[in-house]
């Protein structure tokens, strides 16, 4: 007889193993079982986001950061080195010392709140049921409810065949054990821009392709348009409108056959990244007649409460509708927890921030520009440059700018655009305000600290209005 718990989760990054948590947390008897495996072969916590995504790619964007700053930033300061020089096995070392502490810091939450884990594989089966399928055994459980968190994979390509020596996917992109002279990037989305900025940094020469014809096409396109002229003065050499038909491996290289305007090119590199984004895993997860259907982009097919088909059976995360990201994944999983337990679930997707760590960081929640102009909505900008701001000037971070939305009637805010350094930090104030259904007024009402990049918030806001005191309005 299956062994039973109040809720079974399939899979542990960060949609999962928060659901998981907070189920615990409120008193279920909670089972998770995840089959990711670490570049050690060994299986961990975390899924995707902390083994092979958010967070090793962080610390190799911090790493090559302060390379970068030192060669040519710190000059400025009067910090000069004599031949500042870069180990990247200490490097790549760094990384996995804090992918490891962070995963084993789940398995300690697991234990503190008594969340039973297993590694292995969880198929949905019907009656809510789960097979677990170890390495050891098969068995099953089951749950009065079931969160299924499957995640997501990476897109393959055609003719493109990644073996992670030559051709890497993300996970091959954060263990390259050498610099390489050449670096292909398919896609320039957050993946290829952040890694390819990280080998840059390192004196690769960096080309990207992006089939689409323009540039970051998700964000208001005032800022992308000022992010790609940075990253063409960094040296990312970005080729929109532009396919790659095929890539084959030829004398330990990686030959690369692209295509524009009907033109085809060809272009040898050392290595090759592919990054054009990523798909729901449901590979072995439901069973046939588990009832749970999916959508015809092969996502779990959820309502707006994260309710699948089957009741008691919920999907969150990657492997469902909405933005793939991490935090909007553990939201969902708060959520659901609190929804079983007979409480309030919120997840607002119109609030959800969004970063890409390059820098500039490019970081934006609600509308853009555009968006807003097609649906026809009446609105007013603010804006403000940190070229004009004292602490950006004292920190020599002048580099982008802050751009606030808001119905030119009520003064609600509808979206805010950060290009800076620190964007991922500073849009949080908005995504706070918008929550809450503030206006720019409220935020242009604030008192912020002084000198603060935060001023630079502060004074959009105000620029909604022209009001703006340390910038023509």
């Amino acid at each position: 007889m299956s062994k039973e718990y109040d809720v079974v989760v399939i899979g542990a990054g960060p949609a999962g193993y928060v659901a998981a948590i907070r189920c615990a947390q409120l008193g279920l008897k909670t089972f998770c079982v995840d089959r990711f495996k670490g570049k050690d072969g060994k299986q961990a916590l975390g899924g995707t986001c902390l083994n092979i995504g958010c967070i090793p790619s962080k610390a190799l964007l911090d790493s090559t950061k302060h390379y970068h700053h030192m060669n040519h930033e710190y000059a400025s300061h009067g910090i000069s080195f004599d031949d500042a020089k870069i180990d990247v096995p200490t490097m790549i070392g760094r990384k996995d010392r804090i992918v490891k502490q962070l995963t084993g810091g789940i398995a300690q939450l697991f234990k503190a709140n008594k969340v039973e884990a297993a590694f292995g594989s969880g198929k949905l089966l019907k009656d809510n049921v789960v097979e677990i399928t170890t390495e050891e055994e098969t068995y099953t459980v089951k749950g009065k409810h079931v969160i299924l968190a499957s995640g997501s994979v990476p897109i393959s390509i055609p003719n493109v065949e990644i073996d992670n020596e030559h051709i890497l996917d993300n996970a091959g992109g954060l263990d390259v054990n050498a610099v390489p002279e050449k670096l292909g990037v398919i896609g320039a989305g957050v993946i290829g821009l952040e890694l390819g900025s990280v080998w840059n940094r390192l004196g690769s020469e960096v080309t990207v392709f992006e089939a689409m014809d323009t540039f970051l096409g998700a964000c208001d396109q005032g800022m992308a348009k000022m992010a790609h002229r940075e990253f063409k003065k960094q040296g990312l050499d970005i080729h929109l409108s532009t396919f790659v038909k095929s890539a084959e491996i030829k004398d330990g290289k990686v030959e690369v056959v692209s295509e524009k305007n009907g033109e085809k090119t060809t272009t040898v590199f050392d290595k090759l990244l592919v990054a054009v984004g990523r798909r729901a895993e449901t590979e072995g997860l439901l069973s046939d007649d588990c009832g749970v259907k999916l959508t015809d982009r092969g996502q779990i097919e959820v309502d707006d409460q994260c309710r699948t088909s089957v009741p008691n059976v919920w999907g969150i995360g990657d492997a469902v509708r909405g933005p793939m990201l991490a935090h909007k994944g553990s939201e969902e999983g708060v959520a659901v927890a609190a929804r079983i337990t007979g409480g309030h679930g919120h997840v607002d997707f119109n609030t959800i921030p969004w970063v890409i760590y390059t820098e500039p960081e490019i970081a934006w929640v609600g509308k853009t520009e555009e968006q807003l102009k097609e649906a026809g909505v009446d609105y007013k900008v603010g804006s403000f440059p940190f070229a004009a701001n004292g602490r950006a000037l004292a920190m020599n971070s002048t580099t982008g700018m802050v751009k606030i939305l808001a119905d030119a009637e009520t003064d609600e805010l509808l979206g805010a655009h950060i290009l800076h350094a620190h964007a991922s930090d500073l849009l949080q104030e908005v995504v706070v305000a918008m929550e809450f259904k503030g206006c720019a007024e409220d935020l242009a009402s604030i008192v912020h600290g002084h000198p603060t990049l935060s001023e630079a918030v502060f004074e959009a806001a105000m620029n909604v209005d022209k009001k703006a005191i340390h910038r023509a309005n």
